[in-house]
């Protein structure tokens, strides 16, 4: 009996490192920010402060192990939140960046940006709107937001009593959220588990057009705006003129597990 609890004592000690290791990092100053590469993943407040009941843990864990193996640069934002209530698995992104509110005060100079984590309505809206407001000022050229679906959390206000899929909303909100406290740490759902409620593709396509970045007010009309759900045909929101216009592409994707690439030429 004294070698199993020694035994158990030692991996409990063990464990405290990692439980830690996120702990007293420091933060990138935001002009001090430098992405040498086309592509970033960037993570938006990953803290149980605000997905509490965790539903997105995996599909951020996936993300930045996607983002590592393709050797694409990863930032993490960080608000006010205790450091122990950030829940990434990896602690090691290649920067941390304050960010209280989810605005992007450092420069963007990939024109492909993988989005995780976040409030889908708030910080991860300032941050997507920042980032787009940067591009809109910069040479024209092809970009691209990819969600990763299952690593970013919501409340679902952007879903409405009229739709028709309200009544799977509330039902499955108050399976999850059944016992917990009010306020808004529990009744969180991640972006993916909203598209499972949705279902029908006309209607996810209704959703994607309200909680997309106010492109229309940012970009100039000779921008093509277009939407695109795992590999299926990209719908086009707006055209322009020309054989090959600039592109902004957003493309949802389920997880980065079945991560694939969209083609801006297939259209």
């Amino acid at each position: 009996m004294f070698f199993r609890l020694l035994s158990l004592l030692y991996l409990v000690l063990l464990a405290l490192p990692a439980l830690g290791a996120c702990r007293n990092h420091p933060l990138t100053p935001p002009d001090q920010v430098r992405i040498a590469d086309d592509s970033v993943m960037i993570v938006v407040h990953q803290s149980s402060t605000y997905d509490a009941r965790f539903a997105t843990k995996r599909g951020v864990d996936e993300a930045v192990r996607f983002a590592k193996s393709r050797k694409i640069p990863v930032i993490y934002l960080q608000d006010d939140t205790p450091d122990e209530f950030y829940f990434m698995a990896d602690c090691y992104p290649d920067h941390w960046v304050y960010s209280q509110g989810g605005e992007i005060r450092f420069e963007v100079t990939a024109s492909h940006v993988y989005i995780v984590g976040g409030h889908l309505e708030l910080c991860m809206s300032a941050a997507l709107h920042d980032i787009i407001y940067q591009w809109s000022k910069r040479s024209p050229r092809d970009f691209t937001v990819t969600y990763l679906m299952d690593a970013i959390y919501s409340n679902g206000r952007m879903i409405e009593p009229s739709d028709p899929y309200f009544a799977d909303f509330e039902r499955f909100m108050g399976i999850v959220t059944r016992g917990r406290p009010g306020g808004e740490h529990w009744p969180k759902l991640s972006l993916l588990e909203t598209m499972g409620i949705i279902q029908r593709e006309e209607h996810e396509l209704d959703y994607i057009k309200k909680i997309l970045p106010r492109w229309d007010r940012t970009f100039p009309a000779n921008y093509r705006i277009a939407v695109m759900m795992n590999d299926s045909v990209k719908k086009v929101l707006r055209s322009a003129p020309g054989w090959h216009p600039p592109t902004v592409l957003f493309h949802f994707v389920d997880s980065a597990l079945n991560l694939a690439e969209p083609r801006l030429d297939a259209f």
